[in-house]
């Protein structure tokens, strides 16, 4: 069948662009079932003037735009210190990712390591140390989630027969109250 037979079997109207009718068929001249219907976006009125879709009023517009500035002076409030929450609780997931670490570097040299030799030491073996089966850590010094160094003193000052490692929180102030770390509060 060549391409010419193919299109002689189907009929197709013309459109006349102001005109054209709201919904129109592609008919097969055999038979009269429809094969394609077109939707246009125009159609004409009782006096043949083109309709066009009704518009929102400034009314509505204000309307809509007052009903958004209340869900938003609802909501938002309780959002607004859920990303800080959400940080404290990344930095005691950190905290206890690290003390696994530390557990492990333990187990397997008898010691945690040294102040001066600080996280690194999960990350690089120190030089001291014969039974490292690290890297216990990715990274040589991970970061609170305020961008600022964990930091971590062996033997504590809050856990002398431990260790204290802790992130400064958001203030980077040492000792205030949004420490995050990873000994109990007196």
């Amino acid at each position: 069948m060549s391409k010419l037979e193919i299109n002689s079997k189907f009929k197709v109207p013309k459109f006349n662009t102001c005109c054209s009718p709201v919904v129109s068929h592609l008919e097969r001249s055999e038979k009269s079932q429809p094969l394609v219907t077109v939707l246009t976006s125009r159609s004409t009125g009782a006096a043949g003037r083109v309709n066009r879709p009704n518009a929102f009023t400034l009314i509505e517009l204000l309307l809509v735009l007052a009903i958004l500035g209340v869900l938003a002076a609802i909501v938002v409030p309780r959002f607004v210190g859920r990303s800080e929450q959400a940080r404290v609780i990344a930095a005691q997931t950190e905290i206890d990712q690290i003390a696994v670490a530390l557990e492990s570097f333990e187990i397997d040299n008898g010691r945690f390591p040294t102040t001066d030799q600080g996280l690194g030491a999960l990350a690089s073996a120190p030089a001291d140390v014969s039974n490292w089966n690290g890297p216990y850590l990715r990274g040589a010094s991970p970061k609170d989630p305020w961008g600022k160094p964990f930091v971590y003193i062996y033997p504590g000052r809050r856990n002398p027969d431990y260790y204290d490692l802790y992130s400064a929180g958001a203030d980077g102030q040492e000792g205030s109250d949004d420490d995050v770390h990873n000994f109990e509060q007196s």
